[in-house]
Order: C-alpha cells, then structure tokens, then sequence
C-alpha cells in the first residue's frame, strides 16, 4: 500500500496522508487515549489512591459507549462510511459492537476492584492492559482491511495474554497465560497465512475491494482463495473457542484470574465473532456456499461437545469454560446462516452473552474468595442458605443461559434457530435444540448443588 501512494506521487512531492475523519475514531481513541493516560498518571503520581484505576477505566467505558451515540445517529441518517484510506469502516455494526466492548470494559473493571483488594494484587497493569485490549476489539470490528484486522486481533491477544498470567500467587494462572500465548501464537500464523493466500487470490487485503471483486469475477481456479478462507476460518475460530480449535479454553479459563475469565468469555468473544461476520457473512458473501459447509460442521461440533463434556466437569469455572463452547455453537447457527436475520441473531445472542456472562463471573468470583481456588462444585453447596441473595442472582443468570422460556437467554437461541431454519439448515436447528436441552441439565446442576444442604462445616 506504501509502494502504491509512493508511485501515485511525482518526484520530489511529499507523500499525501491519508484522510482521517476523526469523529469516527473517537471510541477507539477514547479507550486507547485512557490507557495511556493512565499509565502516565500513575508514574507521575504516587501513591495513586487505590480507587482511581478502577473509576478512571470504567469512565472510560462509558466514556466509549457514549462517544458511539453520535456515530449511530450519522450512520441512521446518511449510511455507513469508511475514513483510514477506506481500512476502517463505521456502520451499525461496528458501532454495536464497540457498544458491546465498552460494556465489556465497564463490567470488568467494577469486578477485577474487589478482586484485586482481596487476593493484595497491583491492579494498574490489568485496567491498563484491558482499555488496549478493547482497542485491539474495537479495531477488529471495524476492520475494512485484512492488515488492520491482524493487527487489531494482536491488540487484542496480547493484552490478554498477560493479563491471563497476572495472577502471580497462583501457577495455574501463568500456566494459562502460557498456553493462551504459545496456542494464540500459532491461530496467528494461520491467520496471517490466510491473508496472504487471499490476497494472491484476489489481490487485495481491503474487504470492500475483495468482495467486489468476486462479485463481479468467477475465478476458474480458485483453489488458493479456498484455502485462504480455510486459514482465516482457523485464525478466528481459534479466539471464539470453536471446536475442534477449544483445546485452550477450559485450563485457561479455570486459570486466569476470574475478572480476566469474565472478559475472555465476553469481550474477546464478541471482537471474534465481530471479525468473523465482517469477513465471512459480507466479503466472502458471494462464496457462501463454499464456507458454509465448514461453518456447519463447526457449529455441530462445538454445540456438542461443548453441552456434553461440561456435564463431565466438577469445577464451576470449567464448566462455565464448556458452556461458553457451547454458546460459541449457538452464534455459529446464526453466522452459519449467512442472512442478514442470521447476523442479526448472532449479534443479539452476543448482547445477551456479554451480560450474562459477566455477571456470571462476578458470582463466581465471590464465591472463589482469597486465592481464587474455591470453584470446586462442592464449593456452592448450601449456597443459597448462606447468601440467599447471590444464589439466586446466579439461579436467573443459569436459567438465563439455559434459555428457560420467558428469559433473555431463550429468546436469544430462538433466534439463532429460527434463522437456521429460515436458512433451510433443518439438521442444524435440530441439533441446537438438543444441545441446548443437554446444557440445561448442567445448570440445573449447579443450581440443585445451591439449595441442596450446606457443606459439612
């Protein structure tokens, strides 16, 4: 792209910079603009009051979801654009899901302040680390490049990387953080690998360019683009935990620290699945029936063994782990649908999922207490007799997830299926369905183990 301006420029004229609309950047620069400030606070400032880390990031949050307001309104009246030399694009999706990872900021931060006073931990680095995090989501949402998407999903990965190993007191934490590293290191290779392969096949990297031109051209060997789509369906598979590519999900989850957990299964997974959309359900749109066949089996799959191998599992934060799979399956329906009713149930589920997971996680990280070690599913025995109040909290959230009728959660998976179905996927929604009644019996475990009798003392 360099090369290309610098052709396009006489001899002796200086390089012309790319037409930046700043208000379009603002929530990216919101969150970006707040880490760094915070970071430069802090070393500026000793000692920072211990509540200041905390209100400054969800600030920042809200500050973010705020900022996106008149984004929506513009996009409403006078349709989406782009502005970074067409690389990064502002419509309603974009703007949904930034609304979704400020969201994800906001209910992280108010839970890792408990966290951190009770296990002594310094807490700066995480809020820093999670605001670059959320940038690193913020950019893959709104991607309109391959290059720039790559480069927002190691934002995004890194962060977390080492807010995954933060935990110093307790090895299963760097443990996590090592394998989240080393198994992210090689989906970015894939991925990497995938761009490549597509751009020989198409010659471009700018997703608008690359689904108009395979709208407008029928490639008679189109083996290279196959394969590249291949890579990139690996690549993001790997960050929203679809099987077979989950293997990491259930020590990392039981690892990391419970406030960072809450942010994986939320925040991360919503900046994945956004870049799945963007790349497969709109620039490959004219070749959906070449990934769809791929994104079936995958949505079997991980509807499958997420549901049954959480049955397995005796510790809450792994169980969790395998239900996130699940829902993972569950949004998989919707992408797989590739209509714009099957994106728009996706997106909802994620709503849904963001909320009732972090809520979920902060349950479950006042239930683990000092050292964060007591997610054992004799831990919550007699729960609702000692804090009848949290034990219901988490009653509603279970049966939320579970997708009793009448809940958030139901109507989320009556979506997803509803569009398999309108999509002529029959096998699929079947398929749903049973997961989903398998994946009740697992909450409705949990919540049995509650109001059972209480733990021998």
């Amino acid at each position: 792209m360099i090369a290309t301006v610098m052709a396009q420029a006489a001899p002796g004229q200086a390089i012309p910079a790319p037409a930046v609309d700043w208000p379009a950047l603002v929530p990216l620069l919101i969150l970006v603009g707040a880490g760094v400030l915070l970071l430069t606070v802090a070393s500026l400032v000793k000692p920072l009051p211990s509540w200041f880390p905390t209100v400054w990031t969800a600030l920042a949050g809200v500050a973010s979801i705020v900022a996106t307001i008149p984004l929506w309104v513009d996009v409403h009246h006078h349709g989406g654009y782009s502005t970074l030399s067409s690389m990064f694009g502002v419509d309603g999706f974009s703007i949904f899901i930034t609304m979704l990872i400020g969201s994800a900021v906001v209910l992280t931060a108010l839970l890792a302040d408990d966290f951190l006073r009770r296990e002594a931990l310094p807490g700066l680095e995480l809020y820093v680390l999670l605001l670059l995090s959320a940038s690193g989501g913020v950019i893959m949402a709104s991607a309109n490049d391959l290059i720039v998407l790559f480069l927002g999903l190691e934002v995004l990965s890194i962060a977390v990387y080492v807010m995954a190993a933060m935990n110093l007191r307790r090895i299963q934490s760097q443990e996590a953080g090592l394998k989240y590293f080393v198994l992210g290191g090689f989906s970015s290779a894939f991925f990497l690998y995938g761009i490549a392969l597509t751009y020989g096949a198409t010659g471009s990297t700018n997703l608008v360019s690359i689904k108009d031109y395979l709208s407008t051209n029928v490639l008679t060997q189109d083996a290279m683009l196959l394969a590249g789509m291949a890579l990139l369906l690996v690549g993001l598979g790997f960050k929203v935990a679809a099987v077979p590519f989950q293997s990491w999900t259930p020590d990392v989850y039981q690892g990391a620290p419970s406030p960072v957990t809450a942010f994986m299964a939320s925040g991360v997974k919503v900046a994945g699945f956004a870049a799945l959309l963007r790349v497969f359900s709109v620039t490959f749109s004219s070749y959906a029936d070449d990934w769809k066949p791929a994104v079936y089996a995958l949505a079997v799959l991980t509807l499958l063994f997420g549901s049954i191998v959480a049955l397995t599992q005796s510790d809450v934060k792994r169980m969790m782990a395998y239900s996130s799979i699940s829902h993972a399956g569950f949004i998989l329906v919707g992408v797989q649908a590739a209509t714009d009713r099957g994106t728009s149930a996706a997106l909802f589920y994620l709503a849904a999922y963001t909320f009732l997971v972090a809520g979920s996680f902060a349950i479950i990280t006042v239930v683990g207490r000092r050292g964060d070690a007591r997610h054992s599913l004799s831990d919550y025995r007699g729960l609702a007799s000692e804090k009848p109040v949290l034990a219901f909290a988490f009653t509603v959230l279970l049966a939320s997830q579970a997708g009793v009728p009448f809940t958030t959660g139901f109507f989320a998976k009556f979506e997803v299926i509803e569009a398999a179905m309108e999509a002529h996927s029959y096998w699929l929604g079947l398929v749903a369905m049973l997961s989903a009644v398998i994946a009740a019996y697992l909450y409705l475990r949990i919540i049995i183990t509650m109001y059972g009798p209480a733990r021998d003392p």
